[in-house]
């Protein structure tokens, strides 16, 4: 879980309160404001899991061996000497 899963998470809960509390107090300013809060935090946990399929994703794609995806010699796949040609 990431940062924008949590605080995505925290807005949404904050918003639901807040648009309860505007129903309740008969306030459409503050239950709408609420409305928007929520669909804020609900916004940034969809960004969120965005970021942790990708990341997941990123993670199988690494070749198994650590080597970097550069054959393992260690090099950027060039041949020859350092500072050749």
């Amino acid at each position: 879980m990431n940062r924008d899963k949590v605080v995505g998470a925290a807005k949404d809960l904050a918003g639901k309160i807040q648009r309860r509390a505007g129903q309740a107090m008969d306030d459409p300013a503050m239950a709408a404001k609420g409305a928007a809060k929520q669909v804020e935090g609900k916004a940034q946990k969809v960004v969120g899991a965005v970021k942790d399929a990708v990341k997941h994703d990123r993670d199988e794609v690494k070749p198994a061996d650590g080597s970097g995806g550069s054959g393992g010699t260690g090099r950027s796949g060039r041949s020859g000497h350092y500072g050749a040609p």
